[in-house]
């Protein structure tokens, strides 16, 4: 693995392969990467299956001089749970670029020294602003010729069309 680091990963399929500059990676059971990671960062969907994901009792699995970083939904981390294991020094430091209640950030986390807290910029690559850009037209381009929207929301959330 570069810079000398093993890299573990928790996944909801255990027997799919990781992405190839990954395949030296080592799957092991979530509880188990959070109890030996030296850094976590999560990117996984958010919903009802992953909400509180990072809970108290994961949280007090790790270790105090581990880092969580969350670029991936803001209700997968139990805000609360969060806020006492920083305070507590339970872990040593977290960097967030995502919510719970977005764009509103819990105003414990922005005064704690050892929490980085930033505007959700995850997404902020040319590469994916420009791909954004040209979802946007395609969708506008059928609109305007009378077809489905690629990436249209329906009223109950769904995503339609394609």
């Amino acid at each position: 693995s570069s810079l000398s680091m093993t890299i573990a990963y928790a996944a909801r399929d255990p027997d799919k392969a990781p992405p190839d500059p990954f395949r030296d990676a080592r799957a092991m059971p979530i509880d188990q990467v959070f109890a030996q990671a030296d850094v976590i960062s999560l990117h996984i969907p958010g919903g009802p299956d992953t909400r509180n994901l990072v809970d108290a009792r994961r949280l007090a699995l790790m270790k105090p001089s581990a880092i969580l970083i969350n670029t991936a939904r803001g209700d997968v981390i139990d805000e609360d749970a969060l806020v006492a294991a920083l305070a507590g020094r339970k872990i040593a430091a977290a960097g967030l670029d995502v919510y719970r209640g977005e764009p509103d950030i819990q105003p414990r986390l922005s005064q704690l020294e050892n929490v980085v807290l930033l505007p959700h910029l995850g997404s902020a690559t040319s590469e994916t602003r420009t791909a954004m850009g040209l979802r946007v037209l395609a969708n506008l381009d059928a609109v305007v010729e009378g077809r489905t929207p690629p990436d249209m929301v329906g009223a109950a959330g769904e995503r339609g069309g394609s």
